[in-house]
Parts: structure tokens; C-alpha cells; sequence
């Protein structure tokens, strides 16, 4: 399973072309759907690689903006690496669509930094966590959907001991708040604060605590923020990092190296902020036995 990456890194790769592509040739993407007959989104979502692109679709953008050969060629070959379906697909609806993406990300991965003030990262929760959110979160939501999309979070924590490809570096810096409110009740609680103490003993995952004493850090207005990192692969150069921040309706993918740049700044101001990992072990054990009763 963790070790089927999908069509995701060729969608990402196809997209980022085409509209370096586009870009260059000094066509808006107005004017490209309107020459392209189609809806603006459309060309926006495979820029995006938020979908497979059908070979017709990359030749008529190729020649639209006057792509080389050899360009095009390569394009409609990335072009049929898009149809594959990545392990998550098996959860259909379960997934949205603007997550779909994330997922694929994640799980090609070589290093994840998550920057969390809210909740535990979906890679660490407990199943009776994950629950709690979820009842929260969507309390319209069917027993059966919620418990699917329990199921897929889990899933992916798959990825965190995997063989083939390498297991990614996980860094979580968790605000103290995190650990102090309570999902679903102490029980819960001091069992998932048991599960980051287990995680933190693993050579490929650092969990590293902001005391609430800290002042706030460069770029707070930032929000949450996963960083991903990718390997070179059979590549000389390796795929773009890109920052994913999550809203409520959607989500934003940063790529652009001064985006990234910016997160990397704020990256380093809250680790000058934060307990070392030794440190931040011993507030969870303490909060364990004082807070939640553990």
C-alpha cells in the first residue's frame, strides 16, 4: 500500500510544465480557456494536478503555446502517468478532493515538517482521537462515513514505517495547547499523548513542544503548515517542495521558492521557541499525569 504513490507527482509535474509553458508565451488563463474551448477551471486544475490530463488536452495546450517537439512529446507521456490510481482512490468519497492531492504528496515524500496549534497531525492521531475530531468536526456525518474516513487517516500512518521507499524524516512542532485540550475525554487524551511518547522514540520522527510561556513566533499570522520534501528518484534535480496549509473548505499548495523561502523562516523561529525533543518528552509525561490522569 504505502508504497503506491498514485498519479500524483506526474500530475504535479505535468501541470507546473504546461504553465511554464503558458507562462512564457504571455497567455493569461482566461485567454488560454477561451482559445482552448473550455472553462478556466478546467486548465486551472491541471496546472493545479488536481486531476489526470487526457493526451488531447497537453497536445492542444502544446501547440497553443508553441511548445518544442520534444517538449510535447515528453508532456503526453507525463500525460498517461496521470491515470494511475494511487491506494486512496479505494476510499472514494471519503477523500475530498482538494485532500486528494495532499495524500500523494505526503506519500512521496522524503521529509514532513507540520507546524500544528490546534490538533495532533493526522500521521500521529490515535483511532479514538481521530474519531473525536470527526464527531466534531462533521456531526452530520453517518457512523459508516466517519468510521471510512477514521480508516483512511490510519491508513496513512503506514507510511511512518515503511520499508520500500525509505520512511520520510517527520518533524512536529506541536503548541503546548494541543496536548492541554481535550478531544473526546482524558481517557482519550492520555491515550494519545501515550502514542506521540511511542512515536518520538522512532529514529525518523521528532515531536518537539512551544510552550505556552513562549511568545509568539516570526510569520504567527501564518497559520498551520505541513512543509514537504521530495527525493531525488531518477532525477537530477529533485520535485519542487511545496508548503500545504489547510482551511475549511480547502486547502493552498505553495511551491514558488520565495513562498517556501518565507516558511522556512518561520520554520527556524519556531524551533528557537520550542522545548528540545528530551524536554518536550517530559512535559507530555507531566501533562499525561496531571491533565488527562493518564
Amino acid at each position: 500500500m504505502a508504497e503506491d504513490m498514485g498519479s500524483t507527482v506526474p500530475r504535479r509535474r505535468l501541470g507546473k510544465a504546461l504553465r511554464d509553458l503558458r507562462t512564457e508565451a504571455g497567455i493569461t488563463l482566461d485567454a488560454a480557456a477561451e482559445a482552448l474551448e473550455c472553462s478556466r477551471q478546467k486548465v486551472w486544475r491541471i496546472e493545479s494536478g488536481l486531476g489526470s490530463a487526457r493526451g488531447v488536452d497537453v497536445r492542444a495546450m502544446c501547440e497553443l503555446y508553441a511548445a518544442a517537439p520534444d517538449m510535447t512529446r515528453a508532456l503526453l507521456a507525463l500525460a498517461a502517468e496521470t491515470k494511475a490510481k494511487g491506494w486512496w482512490h479505494a476510499y472514494g468519497d471519503a477523500i475530498p478532493d482538494w485532500f486528494e492531492l495532499y495524500v500523494g504528496l505526503e506519500s512521496a515524500a522524503s521529509r514532513l515538517r507540520f507546524y500544528k496549534n490546534s490538533l495532533v497531525p493526522g500521521l500521529l492521531q490515535t483511532r479514538d482521537y481521530a474519531l473525536g475530531i470527526y464527531r466534531i468536526d462533521q456531526p452530520d456525518m453517518s457512523e459508516e462515513d466517519r468510521e471510512r474516513a477514521v480508516e483512511l487517516r490510519l491508513q496513512r500512518q503506514a507510511l511512518l514505517t515503511r520499508r520500500l521507499p525509505k520512511a520520510p524524516q517527520v518533524q512536529v512542532v506541536l503548541c503546548e495547547s494541543v496536548l492541554l485540550r481535550v478531544v473526546g475525554n482524558p481517557a482519550t487524551m492520555a491515550g494519545q499523548l501515550q502514542r506521540l511518547l511511542q512515536a518520538s522514540e522512532q529514529p525518523n520522527i521528532s515531536i518537539r513542544i512551544k510552550p505556552l510561556i513562549a511568545g509568539p513566533h516570526h510569520g504567527t499570522v501564518a497559520g498551520e503548515f505541513v512543509m514537504l520534501d521530495f527525493p531525488l528518484g531518477n532525477r537530477s534535480t529533485p520535485e519542487p517542495s511545496v508548503v500545504y496549509s489547510e482551511g475549511i473548505t480547502g486547502a493552498l499548495y505553495l511551491d514558488r521558492p520565495h513562498e517556501f523561502a518565507a516558511h522556512e523562516n518561520v520554520w527556524s523561529s519556531l524551533l528557537a521557541l520550542t522545548l528540545d525533543e528530551e524536554q518536550s518528552r517530559e512535559l507530555i509525561n507531566k501533562i499525561i499525569g496531571e491533565v488527562h490522569h493518564g
